[in-house]
Parts: C-alpha cells; sequence; structure tokens
C-alpha cells in the first residue's frame, strides 16, 4: 500500500478512535513519516496495511492503534460484534450474559471494561471479575454461571507488547466454526468505534447489568481440583505430600489459586520465585514470558538449586499452561526442563492406570507425540487426536461424551497445554498442576522420579522423541510468504524425507489422504493449513503456519524400538540423531 492511501486510512482511524493515547502516538508516528522516517513508514504499513483477523478463539496482535493492532477501538468492535452474534444466537442471551476475565497485561483492565460497557448498552447481563483472573478461571465461571458466553482479555504467553480478546461459547470451550464465522461478519458490520453504543460502567452496575463475578465461583472452582486428586483407602491424599516444590507465576495471575491449590492438596513446602509472583504486565525479568523460551526459567531453577527442591512448576502469565523442571539425570545439581509432550505422556499415562472411570478417553492434538495414542490403546481406552488448538480437544471431548458415552480423562497438547476430567473445557495449569504434584508425590513414596517413569514408559511401548523447527517470517509480507511456503511444500509433494520413505500424507487443506500405494481416502476435519506425513517406521513431520505468530513449525517424531541389551540412553542418542536429521530435510526442503 502506498504512502498517501496509508496516511488517509491513518487520518480516517484518527477521527473516530476513543483513545487518546493512541491517538497521540498515532500522531507522533504520522509527523515521523511526513519527516522521511522509513521505519515509521514501515510501522504504519504494518497496522493499516491489514487487519487483525478474528480467528485462533478471538483476537491476538501488538498493542497501538490501527486495525491490525490491540487497541480499544477494535475492542469496542469486537465486542459489538459478538454482542450481535449473541443475540442472533439465543434469546436468553440477555439474561445468561457474559462472563468477562482478564489478567495483569497492559490495557488489559481498560480492554474488560469497554467490553463490559458495550454488552450492558445491547442489554446482555455481564459478569465482571473484580480483579485479575487466570484464564481457566474465567473458563470455569462461564460453566459455573451459565452464562451464554465468556470473554478472557489476555495475550497469554506472547510478549509484552501484545494483548488479546479470547472468546468462549456456552459450551464452555473456545469458539470454533461457525460461530467465529458469524462473530467475524458481524464485527465487519459494525459502526466506527465512536459511534459503537456504550453505557458507562457506573450506570450499567448501578442498573444490575454488570455485576462481579461471586466468590463462590473460585471456591468451588478449587473444590473441582480437589475433587480431581487421588485418595487412599483412609480418604487422605496419595502420596509424600512433605516434598519440596518450587513454584513461579511468570509475572502472571497464577500465583494466588496455584498456592491455594497446592495448600489444599497438602503440599506444605512450597517456594515461591518472589520476583514472579506478582501480575506485572512488563515481565521485567524475563524477555518472553513464555515457560518455553530459554532463560525464561532461570530464576525459579536458581531457587530450587538453593532449597534442594524435588519439582519446579511454572504457570504462564494467564495461569492455562504449565511447565516442569526435575533434577537433571546426571544429578549435577542443576534441573532439566520437561517438554510438553513428555508432561503430557507422564500425566495421561498416570490417570489412565490410576483412575477407574466408565469408558475412559484421553486426546491430544494432531503435532503432539502419538505415543499417549499407543498408549490409550493399550490400556483398552478411548483415543483421538485433534486439530492444534485446545478448542478442538475439548469440542472433540464432548462430541465422544455425547456420541459414545464416553467419560474425559485427559487431553493435552505440546504446547505445555493440558486438562485434567471437564472441569474447564481450555486446557488448565493449575488444576494439571495439582495433579503433577501428586504424580511427583505418589514416586517420591516409592523412592522413584519423573525420569524412572519415562524410561518405563520408553521400556514399554517404546522410545518417542519429538522436536521443532520454525521459520520466521515478520514484517507486512510475513503471512504471505509463511503461506507460499506451505503451497511450495504441497507442490513439492516429497516421497522420501531425510532418506525415510513417505508412506502416508494428510492434507488438511483439502481433506485428503494419499497413501504410497496409490489409495487415496479422505478425513473428516474442518479445513486447516496442516499437512502430515507419516514415514516408515513409524516417524512423522508435520508443519503449519502458527495462528498466533508470524512462523512456520515443523513438528517432528521419532519411534525406535529399544534393544534387549541396548540401554536407554544409546537408544536416546540414536533416536535424537535421527530426529535432527529429519528436521535439517525438512526445513532445507522448504527454505534450502
Amino acid at each position: 500500500m502506498e504512502r498517501p492511501d496509508l496516511e488517509t486510512l491513518a487520518k480516517t482511524w484518527l477521527a473516530h478512535d476513543p483513545d487518546g493515547e493512541t491517538c497521540a502516538e498515532l500522531e507522533e508516528s504520522l509527523a515521523k513519516v511526513a519527516a522521511g522516517d522509513e521505519a515509521a513508514l514501515t510501522d504504519l504499513r504494518d497496522a493499516f496495511g491489514a487487519a487483525l483477523e478474528f480467528g485462533t478463539a478471538g483476537l491476538r496482535g501488538v498493542l497501538g492503534a490501527g486495525p491490525n493492532r490491540m487497541n480499544r477501538a477494535v475492542v469496542r468492535r469486537t465486542t459489538h460484534g459478538l454482542a450481535k452474534a449473541l443475540l442472533a444466537s439465543s434469546p436468553q442471551a440477555k439474561e445468561r450474559g457474559v462472563v468477562i476475565g482478564y489478567d495483569g497485561r497492559r490495557n488489559s483492565l481498560v480492554f474488560a471494561e469497554d467490553t463490559a460497557c458495550v454488552l450492558a448498552a445491547a442489554g446482555i447481563r455481564v459478569h465482571l471479575f473484580e480483579d485479575v483472573a487466570p484464564t481457566p478461571l474465567t473458563a470455569f465461571a462461564l460453566l459455573r454461571l451459565n452464562a451464554a458466553a465468556a470473554v478472557m482479555v489476555t495475550a497469554s504467553h506472547n510478549p509484552p507488547e501484545y494483548n488479546g480478546f479470547k472468546v468462549y461459547w456456552e459450551n464452555g470451550a473456545q469458539i470454533i466454526p461457525p460461530v467465529d464465522g458469524i462473530i467475524a461478519s458481524a464485527i465487519e458490520e459494525a459502526p466506527p468505534a465512536d459511534e459503537v453504543p456504550l453505557l458507562p460502567l457506573d450506570d450499567a452496575r448501578e442498573q444490575g447489568l454488570v455485576q462481579p463475578v461471586p466468590p463462590s465461583v473460585e471456591g468451588d472452582y478449587l473444590a473441582g481440583i480437589e475433587a480431581l486428586g487421588a485418595t487412599d483407602d483412609q480418604g487422605d491424599p496419595v502420596g509424600r505430600r512433605t516434598i519440596k516444590i518450587v513454584y513461579t507465576a511468570m509475572h502472571g495471575v497464577g500465583n494466588r489459586l496455584a498456592l491455594k491449590a497446592l495448600g489444599q492438596g497438602g503440599f506444605g513446602e512450597v517456594h515461591t520465585v518472589a520476583e514472579q509472583a506478582q501480575p506485572d504486565g512488563r515481565f521485567p525479568t524475563v524477555a518472553f514470558p513464555n515457560p518455553e523460551e530459554k532463560g525464561a526459567m532461570d530464576l525459579s531453577f536458581a531457587l530450587a538449586s538453593r532449597v534442594g527442591a524435588d519439582v519446579i512448576f511454572a504457570n504462564d502469565p494467564d495461569a492455562d499452561r504449565l511447565a516442569i523442571a526435575i533434577p537433571s539425570r546426571e544429578k549435577d545439581g542443576r534441573f532439566t526442563q520437561l517438554t510438553g509432550n513428555e508432561v503430557g505422556v507422564l500425566l495421561g499415562h498416570y490417570l489412565l492406570t490410576t483412575r477407574a472411570v466408565t469408558q475412559p478417553a484421553v486426546f491430544n492434538s494432531v503435532v503432539s507425540s502419538p505415543l499417549l495414542g499407543t498408549i490409550a490403546k493399550a490400556k483398552g481406552a478411548a483415543f483421538a487426536e485433534t486439530l492444534t488448538g485446545f478448542k478442538w480437544i475439548a469440542n472433540t471431548a464432548m462430541r465422544f461424551e455425547q456420541d459414545r458415552g464416553t467419560t474425559t480423562l485427559f487431553g493435552y497438547e505440546e504446547a505445555l497445554g493440558y486438562s485434567v476430567g471437564n472441569l474447564v473445557r481450555d486446557k488448565d495449569g493449575i488444576s494439571a498442576l495439582a495433579i503433577a504434584a501428586e504424580l511427583v508425590a505418589v514416586l517420591a513414596e516409592k523412592k522413584e522420579t519423573l525420569w524412572d517413569r519415562l524410561d518405563g514408559i520408553a521400556r514399554e511401548f517404546g522410545l518417542y522423541v519429538s522436536g521443532q523447527r520454525t521459520i520466521v517470517r515478520k514484517g507486512p509480507d510475513g503471512q504471505k510468504e509463511l503461506a507460499a511456503l506451505m503451497e511450495r511444500l504441497r507442490s513439492q509433494d516429497p516421497s522420501t524425507i531425510g532418506g525415510y520413505a513417505v508412506v502416508r500424507r494428510v492434507d488438511f487443506q483439502t481433506g485428503s489422504i494419499q497413501r504410497a500405494d496409490g489409495v487415496a481416502e479422505t478425513i473428516d476435519f474442518p479445513p486447516s493449513n496442516v499437512l502430515v506425513y507419516e514415514l516408515e517406521g513409524g516417524s512423522r513431520v508435520i508443519a503449519r503456519p502458527s495462528g498466533t505468530e508470524p512462523k512456520a513449525k515443523f513438528y517432528v517424531d521419532v519411534r525406535v524400538d529399544i534393544g534387549a541389551q541396548e540401554s536407554l540412553d544409546d537408544a536416546r542418542t540414536r533416536a535424537q540423531q535421527a530426529l535432527e536429521a529429519l528436521a535439517d530435510a525438512i526445513v532445507a526442503l522448504v527454505d534450502g
């Protein structure tokens, strides 16, 4: 888009922007552009050359002015569309209302209150948290209050300059098609931001249209977590509850509830990373507030070394994810962070082998390790892989419950997201923490560790290793470049990758399966830009663009059988070498 067109769009935006802060920022940017500042022009092109797409259960983007940024204008127009879609879908929506939660990021409270005011102006009752809340508590409150929908203002584990607007529907799960499309269409028809009807917050409260979420909701949530735990014949929690735990909230909103959940479970020795305990949208001690990122858990590692911890637990800033680190295999005083797949398999295996439920079912996303499916088959449990994103795991679990009469036991995705039972129809880093602590306690009583449990699983079911590579394409043309990259991979249609024959290719975009023997099949999944290459020997490669970041992701899973006389260390070395070679091969194929 040329500079004059960008400037026209920006000036039109200024005329309708209700936020003096973003207006001032935009005016300064326009002045820089007029003075010939190329960096300012690039930023303007990114802010106004596109619009945030309503998908991945809502919106997420960098804070700032413009349709491709998160700001009050975008939030008001988005909420106007949500209100229209709600009223069209359910005559009871006004009375049932919408739950609104928010985290500690910059502008989260402002966006939450704007959302409440727009909904109230539409006559829709609002249940607004009085303070910051974890995402899983907001999702739980939706079900507990029988609301018609929920909004969580959060950017989860994204960098500090981000915020987001996540939407849940009446079933407690994040929205999926066709609901997301209906809301997106309604947003497109919304008036300019300064013309969106608003009911001032004080007036909305006085009229009873905005009410606080009752404190009992939090108590019910914690009681639900406690009920997920196992007890012995005397009704006492199982395992050695004297284990030493280090916990960090990563400058997020999980600290208070995580400590309560551990406390009610009988875990008395919990050491909190004080520097990261309170919500702080600046995230001053981490460059990237994601437990998966290098350096993000350094403070918790240091504290764990000082106190001699048995385990480290970390929630991401909105507490819907959980990271776990334990003393290294080498017993050298250091700690090793487990991968999302390792944690998912540990929790899934533990629940499958200790919970006696009718027709148990477990789930994971297609980019997660195939190992949980192997375990589920051996244990006689139902299992399904879903598209990436917990909205698909939750909705698939509910469909299994309705159609097959299953009992949902567990679901996970490799990006540190886990759900236990059906307490929350989304990933929940706090209830997952409680069950993980129980597992560590049970093993400690047997003088075993999570490493021992992982080794036992490998001996029984085969050794699976997983890895990931990414290709980043930032800037206004980044998404186009990533889309072209995926299409290039499709057009190449490789018969081998890294020396492994492709035995089956699954294209979720077209819903097609192509086998090496020429047989064509179809899959019943919503279209998604995901390619799966199943390789000889049980390994596989998966390619997909990220839904929230400017990158393409490549997932590699390798399975090897362990020789009768082979050590696990040797088998792991062999599997890791195969994984690295496969990862190099797929990246070279598309970006060489």
